[in-house]
């Protein structure tokens, strides 16, 4: 059974889709694209089209990955052929924004338990992703840290080493995560108690973000990150 919400001295986060819109992101620089070619794009079936290329078995590290995924929607898309406009999107990534919640509810849940990123994105994306957020973390792990990605048990494994070095212990950890097959299960089997924050709950599908074998039922949920932090404020001061 889950502790309360204010027992947890480590809160552990997956950051692209969890923090960083990267939805809107990858659609709005589709759309730019192709309204410089005097078309428009469909967002939810871009993502659907990005989706099913990013679960590919030769997809590379994120958001690098983005010229190749670029290569093979754009067809479906109808949008124009060439490197230069994948390399585009991916640059993007720099200025990919955090939801609105993102960055004050961060400050709030620092402010009684230690932070640590845990992110497939390769250490140079996450490093824009840090700064839009206000730079929170205690700690950043990313694929090119650990040398694979989520939900490889590995992934998070590197991060409880990190975390018991420091002293700290497994059940002292809340991963928090928008993605049931990148986090909620692989976390569910690992026995960390896990939040999702479930971001499309308004609407249909898993959008850009590949679909579990089967659905995970977390310990806690919540449909923003505001939620989780005015839930946290409410168990410190109970």
């Amino acid at each position: 059974m889950a502790k309360p919400l204010s027992a947890y001295r480590y809160l552990t986060f997956d950051v692209v889709g969890t923090l960083i819109d990267f939805e809107g992101g990858i659609t709005d620089g589709l759309a730019a694209i192709a309204a410089e070619a005097g078309t428009t794009i469909d967002g939810e079936a871009a993502l659907a089209l990005y989706r099913a290329a990013r679960s590919a078995p030769e997809a590379g590290l994120f958001p690098d990955d983005l010229v190749r995924v670029y290569r093979v929607i754009a067809p479906e898309l109808g949008l124009p052929a060439g490197d230069a406009h994948g390399e585009r999107l991916r640059d993007s990534a720099r200025t990919w924004a955090p939801f609105p919640d993102s960055v004050a509810a961060l400050a709030r849940l620092a402010e009684g338990a230690r932070l640590i990123a845990m992110t497939n994105a390769r250490r140079w994306a996450f490093t824009h992703f840090a700064q839009s957020l206000g730079d929170p973390f205690h700690a950043g792990f990313t694929a090119d840290d650990t040398g694979t990605e989520k939900p490889d048990p590995a992934f998070f494994e590197t991060v409880l080493a990190f975390i018991e070095a420091e002293g700290g212990a497994r059940a002292d950890v809340l991963h928090v995560a928008q993605s049931q097959y990148h986090d909620i299960g692989v976390s569910r089997r690992l026995g960390l108690d896990n939040c999702w924050i479930q971001r499309r709950h308004a609407r249909p599908g898993y959008g850009g973000t590949i679909e579990p074998e089967q659905f995970t039922e977390p310990d806690f949920r919540f449909t923003s990150l505001a939620g989780l932090a005015d839930a946290v404020a409410a168990a410190r001061s109970a």
